[in-house]
């Protein structure tokens, strides 16, 4: 697939068909994901696949709630990714400290990236979550207490009447300039 038409195709897919995604195609998501590019190399993040439709249910539970609803349709996902923010190397921790920048924050950004460009070329949806319950994911997935969950995806095939939508962005001369702000 050309990238252009990927990245026009990748979006947050907010319902799913009851279908599990092959084996073999979480595999190829995994490997985007461990071939993400990060600050000194750290790789900051490790990945949890929750295919397991009974824990995938609690975690979807654990993204909203009676008061805030909006990612109740987690519940039909029959997949989630939770990224796990992991220690960087001490060169990245010197570095963001002294730039004061988070950059294992960055660096799961681009692996989330790359596992939701990868589900788009093989025609699965994702929506990146960052609405949670990290304590209650935390203990679904015996996460340990001092980590913290970054972002949790939810994956699945999407119905073919689906309708993907018209981006909206803001236009070129908006959002980009050359040689100053």
């Amino acid at each position: 697939m050309d990238f252009k038409e990927l990245i026009i195709q990748r979006q947050s897919v907010r319902r799913y068909l009851d279908k599990p995604v092959e084996p073999a195609k979480i595999e190829k998501l995994v490997e985007a994901v461990r071939l993400a590019p990060s600050a000194s190399n750290s790789q900051p993040w490790k990945l949890i696949i929750v295919d397991n439709r009974e824990l995938a249910e609690k975690v979807a539970k654990a993204t909203f709630d009676k008061v805030l609803a909006f990612n109740k349709f987690a519940v039909d996902a029959p997949v989630f990714a939770v990224l796990v923010i992991e220690k960087p190397k001490t060169i990245t921790q010197i570095g963001g400290s002294i730039k004061k920048r988070e950059f294992p924050l960055i660096d799961i950004g681009i692996a989330a990236e790359h596992f939701c460009l990868q589900a788009t070329e093989l025609g699965i949806g994702t929506c990146m979550i960052g609405w949670f319950n990290e304590r209650k994911i935390k203990k679904l997935l015996q996460i340990p207490e001092k980590k913290r969950v970054g972002l949790v995806i939810s994956l699945g095939y999407f119905p073919d009447d689906y309708n993907l939508c018209t981006k909206i962005r803001k236009t070129k001369e908006e959002m980009s300039s050359f040689n100053k702000y």
